[in-house]
């Protein structure tokens, strides 16, 4: 919007593009920008890879080396890092700095092309620490954070993903690019620069430094709509870090948040065997192992066929053809494996609104975010799984090795519930859950009634919380529902209280030393 309070004209808010500096690492889509520019009448500056690119194509082109005087040194480290590059671009066109420009020999930029170093994706090809340092970016950044600060003079196009875009303003205004035009290009530079620094931070603090340094922020992807449809999303991000999608419809925000729960859940078994698990607002309803996919997902849907319905299906292994059908017969929202049979894909692309998607492996981020009153708060991924031969028994009472399997399975299943919660389980299959309760009795309460309600007796399941008990109440309503076992964080004040409830009822409990809270 023009200032309304000053007398400025449209033609100085309207800028030519007479000279345009272009350093970029990744040529792909450029040269029709660059045609457009030449065929404009526009000067072109630029470096190294970049000059020799726009050469080749038969386009005049100026080295910043002639600009300066000086060569690229320092293997590169430095070529526009000069008062003859950064003066032509931060200079307002006003008289004082015109004047300047011309005592010292500077030529005015009014347009800058970059394309920065690929930070991230050395990161996911090298653990190289020197391979991965050459590859921050200096000069480029620099480049379009100043022609950024002076937009109302200078275009920036900081990034392959915006060629298009300067190409149709070009196209559009006969070579010229408007302040708003301008504004926008200027804002979306210092998107990525934040982006660019973010991952670099998340390298330095420890992280693996991809999506946006752990906060995902690389590249912005308008979703239909937020948790409700009133609410407008974005995801900033690389999915085809995560999965592959092989058919379906577009993901929605709720897809996304649910989609992030299933892995993080199924990593706990990608060296299980054949597992399989369904999930329900986050949380899951139906996990299973088993011999075979197909009888992990039968046994996974035994566990609450009406949670199921519109849910998130994750297996550990590929989808063959036998467990395409079995799934098949089921409404669902997503679905996500390893990898699908050529038959088991053909099967399920059929249903064109059902979500495929291929994850080869279960990576999760080193590092969580969220936002909360008007900032952001960070934490490490809950990635710790507790080791039997590390947990301690309290109790008289001890437990069977297939016992110690099935609570080890149980405490996977609970530290993907939301707090308050309980998991129940027996034979490597989650029977019963209750999550997100304000006690830790309605937690199990709610598990036992799931439990029943789905043709389940509790007699001679495991149990597993996902925090400790603070009075004995839970371990009495266990041993009444039949329940054989106990496994809990510890650390109340009041822990012997229920040692000495399960010692009373011949019940085992063991403690972990490790809290799951899920908020």
């Amino acid at each position: 919007m023009l200032p309304a309070a000053q007398d400025i004209t449209i033609a100085m808010y309207t800028k030519k593009i007479r000279s345009a500096l272009i350093s970029v690492y990744s040529k792909e889509g450029l040269e029709p920008l660059i045609r457009a520019l030449h065929h404009f009448g526009t000067t072109l500056y630029s470096t190294g890879g970049t000059q020799e690119y726009i050469a080749a194509l038969g386009i005049p082109v100026i080295s910043v080396e002639s600009l300066t005087g000086y060569p690229s040194i320092l293997d590169g480290r430095v070529k526009t890092l000069h008062p003859k590059v950064f003066g032509g671009i931060l200079a307002r066109r006003e008289p004082a700095h015109v004047e300047e420009l011309v005592q010292f020999g500077i030529p005015e930029i009014d347009l800058v092309v970059v394309d920065l170093y690929p930070f991230e994706e050395t990161l996911a090809t090298t653990n190289e620490e020197a391979a991965i340092i050459e590859k921050i970016d200096i000069g480029g950044i620099s480049l379009i954070r100043a022609a950024a600060k002076n937009f109302r003079d200078v275009a920036v196009v900081p990034s392959r993903r915006d060629y298009a875009f300067i190409l149709s303003v070009l196209e559009k205004n006969d070579g010229a690019t408007g302040i708003a035009e301008r504004k926008a290009l200027a804002g979306r530079a210092f998107e990525v620069s934040s982006e660019y620094d973010s991952a670099i931070m998340g390298y330095f603090k420890g992280g693996n430094g991809t999506a946006g340094g752990q906060f995902g922020l690389m590249g912005a992807e308008a979703l239909r709509y937020g948790e409700n449809p009133h609410q407008s999303a974005t995801f900033y991000g690389d999915l085809g870090q995560a999965f592959e999608k092989c058919s379906g419809k577009a993901l929605s925000y709720n897809n996304l948040v649910d989609i992030d729960a299933a892995v993080a859940l199924i990593a706990e078994f990608k060296d299980a065997p054949p597992t399989f698990a369904i999930l329900k607002h986050t949380n899951p309803c139906g996990v299973a192992t088993r011999p075979s996919v197909r009888e992990a997902w039968e046994a996974a849907l035994q566990a609450d066929p009406v949670s199921a319905f519109g849910g998130i299906l994750i297996s550990n292994a590929p989808i063959d053809l036998a467990t395409a059908e079995a799934v098949d017969e089921i409404f669902y929202e997503v679905l996500i494996a390893p990898d699908y049979s050529g038959e088991a894909l053909e099967k399920l692309s059929r249903k064109k609104n059902r979500i495929l998607l291929r994850a080869p492996h279960f990576r999760l981020a080193p590092k969580m975010f969220k936002s909360l009153l008007h900032g952001v708060i960070e934490q490490d991924t809950d990635q710790a799984m507790e080791d039997p031969a590390t947990w301690t028994q309290p109790t008289r009472e001890g437990v069977s090795d297939d016992e110690k399997a099935d609570l080890l399975f149980a405490l996977k299943c609970v530290k993907h519930l939301k707090s308050n919660a309980i998991a129940l389980v027996r034979g490597r299959q989650l029977i019963g859950m209750g999550c997100g309760q304000t006690s830790r009795v309605d937690a199990l309460q709610q598990a036992l009634t799931k439990a029943r309600h789905h043709g389940f007796d509790p007699t001679g399941s495991v149990l597993a919380s996902d925090a400790f008990f603070p009075f004995p109440d839970c371990a009495a309503i266990a041993h009444e529902a039949g329940i054989r076992a106990l496994v809990q964080p510890g650390g109340s004040v009041r822990d012997q209280e229920s040692v000495d409830c399960c010692d009373a009822r011949g019940m085992a409990m063991l403690f972990t030393g490790i809290r799951h809270f899920k908020h």
